[in-house]
């Protein structure tokens, strides 16, 4: 049990050190102009206003919810402090349902790169929602087996963000594909190796309830 702990007081030190980053990544976005990293390569779109307006609410929401699932795996939290938890997890499902999940997924219609990776985006969008949705659903009924489950397919959705970042620094290293292929398999890899770990561990929590 305490090797368990160790190992998950490491991964929120690491989930919280990106987290740390990803800030840094969204302030240049506070000064609302339109030439900031990023959108740069959405200046024939920028005139768009719902697009940029669900760009605003999808980043500047993402990070609270990076941080709001950083504690609520830890059985530590969850017993000593259930009133945070479910406070932090009500709002970590509002801001995925109502602002960074549609955000995000009008976002995905407008996504950089060929149809493939613009498939992999609104694929993610609703499946991100989906998954909060059930989450919320599952936690009212008070079947929590699978609100944590679905809890963890949506969290495994939120650090795409991360992860998205991640893979676009090392991919180039590895891959030697067109740039629109590059992207593309960027798309897809930024979210679905991080579900199938959530299923991995969804999976061997089930393992241990059965033996």
């Amino acid at each position: 049990m305490k090797l368990k702990q160790t190992i998950y007081l490491l991964w929120m030190g690491v989930v919280s050190y990106f987290c740390f980053l990803m800030l840094l990544v969204t302030l240049p976005y506070l000064s609302f102009k339109l030439n900031v990293d990023f959108l740069l390569t959405k200046q024939s779109i920028i005139h768009i206003k719902h697009w940029r307006y669900a760009f605003y609410a999808h980043i500047l929401s993402s990070i609270f919810v990076l941080l709001a699932g950083v504690v609520q795996f830890w059985n530590y939290f969850l017993v000593r402090f259930k009133k945070w938890h479910k406070r932090i997890g009500k709002l970590y499902v509002f801001l995925i349902l109502f602002v960074s999940g549609p955000g995000g997924l009008v976002m995905s219609f407008y996504a950089n790169g060929n149809m493939t990776a613009k498939i992999s985006f609104v694929l993610l969008s609703v499946l991100w929602i989906l998954f909060t949705a059930l989450a919320f659903v599952y936690a009212l009924k008070k079947n929590f087996v699978l609100h944590r489950n679905f809890m963890m397919r949506s969290y495994a959705l939120t650090l795409s963000a991360v992860t998205l970042r991640g893979y676009a620094f090392i991919l180039p290293y590895f891959s030697h594909v067109e740039a629109k292929q590059e992207y593309a398999l960027l798309a897809w890899s930024s979210w679905t190796i991080n579900l199938l770990i959530a299923e991995a561990l969804i999976y061997s929590k089930r393992r241990e309830v059965f033996t």
